[in-house]
């Protein structure tokens, strides 16, 4: 759920860190939302974390964060947010970094790990991370499929309930 609209990064006011008073945490990793809902993509560089958000926003995602990610608690809720210093670049692999609209925070529903794709279970149980000390929905994906993006859409919308998963 998008919490305040976007606005211009140089609108320090409306930055997270200066609406709150839980400290967040930085984690490596890119944040986008999609279709309301706060996704965060983990993985190591080359990951494919930078592409595979860069293609959801194609798609209509809203950035939140590249590469790095303040995430931080709210209650029940995690908060997403980008560090001050990068808000609304995007790192694009051959043609640079790049300013683009960001939204400023989001509320984080899932947390998707990038892997290979042999490492990816066919018909996977459900399964929870902890993030800050609160369960988090989790599935791993291989980020340059090219049904990726299309996988993340339907995990969210099966997180938010949209949809039903049929084990």
């Amino acid at each position: 759920m998008l919490i305040y609209p976007a606005v211009d990064s140089r609108a320090r006011r409306f930055h997270p860190s200066f609406m709150s008073n839980n400290t967040p945490e930085k984690i490596h990793g890119t944040c986008v939302e999609v279709e309301g809902m706060g996704v965060l993509l983990r993985g190591p560089s080359g990951s494919g974390k930078s592409d595979l958000a860069l293609r959801l926003m194609d798609d209509g995602a809203r950035l939140i964060a590249d590469d790095y990610t303040e995430v931080a608690a709210d209650g029940e809720k995690l908060l997403a947010s980008a560090p001050e210093n990068i808000h609304g670049l995007i790192e694009v692999r051959g043609v640079g970094v790049l300013q683009t609209g960001a939204a400023v925070r989001a509320e984080l529903g899932v947390v998707i790990d990038l892997v290979a794709a042999k490492d990816i279970d066919r018909l996977p149980e459900d399964k929870t991370t902890d993030l800050i000390g609160t369960s988090i929905p989790y599935f791993r994906l291989a980020a340059f499929e090219a049904s990726a993006p299309a996988k993340v859409r339907f995990i969210v919308r099966r997180v938010k309930g949209d949809i039903i998963h049929v084990p």
